[in-house]
C-alpha cells in the first residue's frame, strides 16, 4: 500500500499533519509528471514576461504602488521642533501667500473701468458672491458672511489644486488637520449665527423640531442633535480629503505603473505604458474639475448650515 493511502489516527503520534497526510503525500499530490506539461511558445513568453514583473516588484527601482505613507513626507526645516515644516507645510505657506498676493495685486489699485487682471479678480469674487451668499442668504445675510465665505471657496481651491502642479504633486488638503480647521471655522459660524439671529430658541428648534408630538422627542432629539452638532463637520471634513487622498493615490498609481512598463518590463508589457500614460492624464484634467467641485461643494454646504441657522422656524 502506498504510504499516502494508508489509515493512521489523527493523535498527532504519527510524522503527520493534523490532517493525516504527510509532507510527502502532499507534494506528491502536487507533482505533475513533466511528460503532461504542454505550453506553446507564446504561453512560456508570456509566463516568463509576468515572472519578471513579479520579480521587478521586490526589486529596487522596480513597481512599487502608492501607499499611505505618501501623505507623511520627512521635515525638511526645523526638524525636532513644533514648527517643523515638511512638502506638504510647504505647500500651504505657498499656496497661502499665492493666494493672498494675487487678490492684494487685484484690489490695490481698483478703477472704475477695470482692466483684464481686476476682471478676472472681480470675476472670482463674484462666483461666490453672487452664486453662493445672496443666492442662498439674500444681499443682506450675503453681505454680512461674504468675507467667510470668499475665503473658504479660494482656500480650498488653491490648498487642493498643487495636487495636479508638477513638482508639488500632492494637495495641501490631503492631511486631515486643513480640512478639520476649515470645518470647526464653518461649524462655529453657523452656530454663532444661529444664537446671534435666534438667541433663545436656536437650540431648542435645533433638537426639538416644532409640530413633532412629544414621546417621538425620545428618537428625534438625538438624531437631531448627532445630525446638526457631530455629524456636519466631521462630514465636510472628511469628505474633502477622501476625494483629495484617492486622486492623489489614482495619479501616483497612473504615472508610476507609466513608468515601470516603459523603462522596467519587457516585450509587449512596454505598450501597457501609454495606457497608463493616457489614463494619468485623463485623470489629472478630472482632478482639476474635482478640485473646484470640493471647493464648491465645502462653500455651498457652509452657506445652506448657516441658512438653516437663520431660518426664521427657529
Amino acid at each position: 500500500m502506498s504510504p499516502c493511502r494508508e489509515r493512521i489516527p489523527l493523535n498527532g503520534s504519527h510524522p503527520r499533519d493534523s490532517w493525516g497526510i504527510s509532507p510527502t503525500c502532499r507534494v506528491d499530490a502536487i507533482r505533475v509528471p513533466p511528460s503532461r506539461i504542454s505550453l506553446s511558445k507564446q504561453e512560456k513568453a508570456l509566463l516568463g514576461n509576468v515572472a519578471f514583473m513579479l520579480s521587478a516588484s521586490t526589486e529596487d527601482g522596480g513597481f512599487v504602488g502608492p501607499s499611505i505613507m505618501e501623505f507623511f513626507p520627512p521635515s525638511f526645516l526645523f526638524v525636532g521642533t513644533p514648527f517643523e515644516i515638511n512638502r506638504i507645510i510647504m505647500i500651504r505657506i505657498v499656496m497661502a501667500t499665492l493666494l493672498i498676493l494675487l487678490f492684494w495685486l487685484g484690489t490695490r489699485k481698483m478703477t472704475i473701468v477695470p482692466g483684464r487682471f481686476q476682471s478676472l479678480i472681480e470675476m472670482g469674487l463674484d462666483l461666490v458672491r453672487v452664486n453662493i451668499a445672496e443666492d442662498l442668504l439674500g444681499k443682506k445675510d450675503g453681505a454680512r458672511f461674504l468675507p467667510l465665505l470668499t475665503t473658504i471657496f479660494w482656500a480650498t481651491l488653491f490648498l487642493n489644486i498643487p495636487g495636479i502642479i508638477p513638482g508639488f504633486n500632492i494637495a495641501g488638503t490631503s492631511l486631515v488637520g486643513m480640512p478639520i480647521v476649515m470645518a470647526v471655522i464653518a461649524y462655529v459660524m453657523f452656530i454663532y449665527a444661529g444664537l446671534r439671529k435666534h438667541p433663545g430658541t436656536f437650540l431648542k428648534a435645533s433638537l426639538f423640531p416644532p409640530g413633532v408630538p412629544w414621546p417621538i422627542y425620545i428618537i428625534v432629539t438625538p438624531i437631531e442633535f448627532f445630525s446638526i452638532f457631530i455629524l456636519r463637520p466631521i462630514t465636510l471634513s472628511l469628505r474633502l480629503l477622501m476625494n483629495m487622498v484617492a486622486g492623489h493615490l489614482l495619479l501616483v498609481l497612473c504615472f508610476t505603473a507609466t513608468q515601470f512598463f516603459l523603462f522596467e518590463a519587457e516585450g509587449g508589457f512596454k505598450l501597457f505604458g501609454a495606457g497608463t500614460l493616457a489614463f494619468g492624464f485623463i485623470f489629472s484634467l478630472f482632478e482639476i474639475l474635482v478640485a473646484v467641485l470640493q471647493a464648491y461643494v465645502f462653500t455651498l454646504l457652509t452657506t445652506v448650515y448657516i441658512q438653516l441657522a437663520l431660518a426664521e422656524e427657529h
